[in-house]
């Protein structure tokens, strides 16, 4: 009588966070490349927790994997991973050995204008990239570097998440390795008075997004706008890569809040458009404004593709924010729910 074959099963865990861009990404063109060049900053609190147990399978040719979300199985998302690992499948030799069953968990509200995706598809690719690395040699850096740019394919974003501190994803001639297939770190190049920016961001509504960023980005295909908002980004990328070396905080201010609005409004113009921002988005973005105009504190907001709100500032000031926050624009939050979040040194291995 033959024995069953017991299973050698291994486990990779990594921690990836989320981050949000001052120069937004909208558009891309194939394969999962962008349109313009983008920038962000990886942030500590907003961050999902991927976990890959793998064991040896027998059928080599074919993708095995299963995929569960806080403890659920998620059928839907475990397809589309299966597919972009499929086509992905040639570069890796793990998708032929190992069968993958993969358990993650986020701290922040799904699909909520908060880059879920990119967390989320910055911690699987570090995963992958780990159970790779066993039977592949290469470094910490190339790791990080291939992770950027397989997370790329399950959201443009994730490519971001890979490094802490800000990153830039896409050409930009103020850096030579910059590039549209992965991100890089930009950090080192930056003043001291933007290493401590906090995040806080305001929970409008926690719900899923009623059109999905994937749809958003296919309707730049044939946007009137598309020409001009590529060369908007593309200046203001360079403009605040000078803010952010000079520690010029106004010139910060003005492309954060230029960029949230160009991105709504490319959303609100598009054939058929939509609108993600709420009332309550209006009212605190309003609100801030005033603020800043009366106090002269160095604050300013940012969206991404949802209705709730970045509150972005150095941590000198954050005990005037915070009160001001919670005695004024608590009030147009979601049972007055935020997230207190701060510019992160990017994924750990854990």
């Amino acid at each position: 009588m033959f024995k069953k074959k017991k299973r050698n099963i291994k486990t990779v865990k990594w921690q990836s966070p989320s981050n949000i861009a001052i120069v937004k990404y909208w558009g891309k063109v194939p394969v999962q490349l962008p349109m313009n060049p983008s920038v962000s900053f990886s942030l500590t609190n907003a961050r999902t927790e991927t976990e890959i147990q793998y064991w040896e399978k027998e059928n080599k040719d074919t993708v095995s994997a299963e995929f569960y979300f806080e403890g659920k199985r998620k059928h839907e998302f475990e397809k589309r991973i299966i597919q972009l690992f499929t086509e992905i499948q040639p570069a890796f030799e793990l998708f032929d050995k190992y069968h993958l069953r993969i358990d993650s968990k986020n701290t922040f509200p799904h699909s909520a204008g908060i880059a879920s995706s990119a967390s989320a598809m910055c911690a699987l690719a570090l995963c992958l990239l780990s159970i790779e690395q066993e039977l592949e040699a290469f470094d910490e850096e190339d790791l990080k570097r291939r992770a950027s740019a397989l997370a790329r394919y399950g959201s443009g974003s994730a490519s971001r998440s890979v490094y802490g501190g800000f990153n830039l994803w896409g050409e930009c001639m103020f850096f030579p390795d910059s590039s549209k297939e992965y991100a890089i770190p930009i950090t080192n190049h930056i003043h001291e008075d933007f290493k401590d920016l906090q995040d806080t961001i305001l929970i409008v509504r926690s719900e899923e997004k009623s059109v999905s960023s994937t749809a958003g980005h296919k309707l730049m295909n044939d946007h009137a706008y598309k020409v001009a908002r590529v060369n908007q980004a593309k200046t203001n990328t360079e403009n605040l890569i000078n803010a952010l070396q000079s520690g010029d905080f106004d010139t910060f201010i003005q492309i954060s809040e230029e960029e949230a609005m160009s991105l709504h409004a490319m959303m609100m113009t598009s054939k058929p458009s939509y609108l993600l921002m709420k009332p309550e988005s209006l009212e605190i973005i309003e609100k801030v404004k005033k603020f800043r105009n009366e106090t002269g504190t160095p604050i300013c907001f940012t969206l991404d593709a949802g209705p709730n709100i970045h509150l972005i500032y150095p941590k000198k000031v954050k005990e005037k924010v915070m009160k001001f926050v919670k005695s004024e624009l608590l009030q147009h939050c979601e049972n007055e729910n935020y997230i207190d979040d701060h510019i992160g040194e990017g994924p750990v291995k854990i």
